[in-house]
């Protein structure tokens, strides 16, 4: 019954993104074989349980490189789940970018970047390919005990600006300053936010506002800049931005010269801390935080008011009778200034469904294992990856 309801799935959610019927079955025929497969995830491994290891493998090779086919449709079954399950909250999705490592100095798109795995005192590189990731977030809780729940819904490359050689001319050196400021890791972030909030509204969820949340390396002024329509962004910040109040009414300045940090909030005697029952590590826990709204970031987003909130660090224990220590306090911004504080901080902890999604997607389904060189394989062939494992959840 599970194979026939998951082919039942692939086959009605995944017909409207391909335009021929026989690129339709060999997608499906892939999504299906890929986690059956020991080893390595390749393209040429996958035919094995389908039963054409021996044949012709040209098709399989030329759906991804020249058949027509768009990767962003593949998720649509995700956001019409999301929008008739939960009808009376916002549309919550987590987006972060993740490597695929690779090997071959062919591959397009693969540049050397920063190995997230490597140690505070010594930045390792690795080779490979970057791709943002946007996963709407379940909350499973509402419905009973169970734990929320990441399912991807947008997988796209983000590659990295090539830089021009010694041998290159002067202007050739100043299109290369222009395309890093345009083509950088969050312009790309905002054309996966733009591309999400287009497709919910397709699906018909005009009405619905949009929160993505995101992690530290969102926070800049790219990001929290940008017009994003009926879109709010809820991100972590560093415990030393320099925030402040709008100037008093009257005063020709726009910012108050009075700054303030987010861990100087924390430190605060005269503000006191709340408290809100958060569903965390199976079960509710309540946590304590502080809140601020109407600060200005001047470096970051200018005038436009944003909500600041702080989180106090949890107690915990190794052992029963060992002492307590402390985690770390977190500091979020936020352009969301209606939303209760308890959703706001309840998405700031399911935020870390998406790292959930990165592991499964590399050590279980291999994504990005596939030996692909064609400029249009490169990215579709970790998406539709991605996107059977969307349809498992």
């Amino acid at each position: 019954m599970l194979m026939e309801r998951y082919h039942s799935i692939l086959e009605s959610g995944w017909r409207p993104a391909f335009d021929q019927h026989r690129s339709l079955k060999r997608a499906i025929e892939h999504a299906i074989a890929i986690p059956c497969i020991m080893g390595r995830r390749t393209i040429s491994r996958t035919l094995g349980p389908l039963g054409r290891a021996d044949s012709d493998w040209s098709a399989d090779y030329k759906m991804f490189s020249q058949r027509r086919w768009e990767p962003e449709k593949l998720f649509d079954p995700v956001i019409d789940e999301y929008l008739d399950r939960y009808r009376e909250r916002p549309v919550v999705a987590a987006f972060d970018d993740t490597k695929l490592t690779k090997t071959g100095k062919k591959i397009k798109g693969a540049f050397w970047q920063r190995d997230p795995l490597s140690p505070p005192f010594h930045v390792n590189l690795i080779y490979g390919l970057r791709f943002v990731q946007a996963s709407l977030l379940f909350p499973h809780y509402e419905e009973g005990g169970n734990a929320p729940r990441g399912i991807p819904v947008r997988f796209q490359e983000a590659p990295s600006v090539k830089k021009p050689g010694k041998r290159a001319t002067d202007q050739q050196r100043a299109d290369y300053k222009q395309l890093k400021k345009e083509r950088n890791l969050s312009t790309q972030a905002l054309e996966v936010m733009i591309g999400l909030r287009s497709s919910i509204d397709q699906r018909g969820g005009q009405e619905r506002s949009l929160l993505m949340v995101g992690d530290g390396s969102f926070c800049n002024k790219t990001i929290y800049k940008a017009n994003l329509d009926r879109t709010d962004l809820l991100t972590r910040c560093r415990k030393d931005a320099r925030l402040c109040f709008r100037a008093e009414a009257g005063s020709r300045r726009k910012y108050s010269q009075q700054l303030f940090t987010p861990e100087q909030v924390r430190q605060q005697s005269d503000r006191p801390w709340r408290s809100a029952w958060i569903h965390i590590g199976g079960k509710r826990r309540r946590v304590r935080y502080k809140e601020v709204k109407d600060v200005l970031w001047k470096r970051g987003a200018g005038l436009r008011p944003l909500r600041l909130i702080v989180i106090a660090p949890t107690a915990y224990k190794l052992s029963k009778n060992s002492r307590t220590n402390y985690r770390q306090p977190a500091y979020f911004l936020s352009t969301d200034m209606t939303t209760i504080s308890k959703l706001l901080i309840q998405a700031c902890f399911d935020r870390w469904q998406i790292e959930v999604n990165h592991r499964d997607e590399k050590d279980i389904l291999g994504v990005g294992q596939a030996q692909v060189r064609s400029e249009k394989s490169i990215p579709r062939h970790p998406a539709l990856a991605v996107a059977s494992y969307s349809m498992l959840l």
